[in-house]
């Protein structure tokens, strides 16, 4: 083997190295990205560059009230009237990957996979109601300091009346009015968890924690 093809071949396995320490490090500890929609304004708003911690995902750590996260899409987001069950509240994930090339590609390449984000309101074995405009967590009117004043939580075709099962997180946008959330298609599982919103790296004036 001559110097010059001994050398191209360390310059591709340096390559390789890379790229699987940069899927790693976006998998397990954090990674970049950018809000697309208006669900959780005025938060966060479109075009803001947001660092995700995905370390709670790693360590299966459940998020606390109040703490805004990322999650996997459900595979079905709207309900009617006689599919809304109250006993159970959760969400549907149907459409899963097969095969580990699959697997790889949706979950770690998040390939032709959607998520949202959204505030955690109520965690595992807590009592939710939406009911007068108001979020109730076991019977005690939840204060939502985050919200601008005059916001109604209402829900339409959904849920407002259950129990949050163990392992699952109920997730509300702060535009209520205009949100997709957990109302509309049940409680999401802690293993569809992605990450949790830690800091707003863009636009520079409102960098920080959020």
């Amino acid at each position: 083997m001559n110097e010059k093809v001994k050398e191209i071949l360390e310059w591709v396995y340096c390559i390789i190295i890379a790229v699987v320490l940069a899927l790693l490090f976006r998998y397990f500890i954090g990674t970049p990205t950018i809000v697309k929609q208006v669900s959780m304004n005025p938060t966060l708003v479109q075009d803001q560059r947001l660092w995700l911690n995905r370390w709670g995902r790693t360590t299966k750590k459940m998020p606390k009230r109040g703490e805004i996260i990322t999650f996997e899409a459900p595979s079905k987001t709207s309900y009617s009237y006689g599919e809304i069950d109250q006993s159970n509240p959760v969400a549907r994930y149907e459409k899963q990957p097969k095969g580990l090339w699959g697997k790889f590609t949706y979950y770690v390449l998040e390939l032709g996979k959607d998520s949202y984000i959204k505030r955690t309101i109520a965690l595992p074995g807590e009592h939710v109601e939406i009911k007068e405009g108001n979020v109730f967590i076991n019977g005690e009117q939840l204060q939502e300091d985050y919200l601008p004043s005059g916001i109604v939580t209402d829900v339409g075709v959904g849920f407002d009346d259950f129990v949050v099962p163990e392992n699952y997180v109920f997730a509300m946008g702060d535009n209520r009015s205009h949100s997709t959330d957990c109302r509309a298609f049940g409680c999401i599982p802690l293993e569809k968890i992605e990450s949790k919103v830690w800091i707003r790296i863009w636009p520079l004036n409102l960098w920080g924690k959020v």
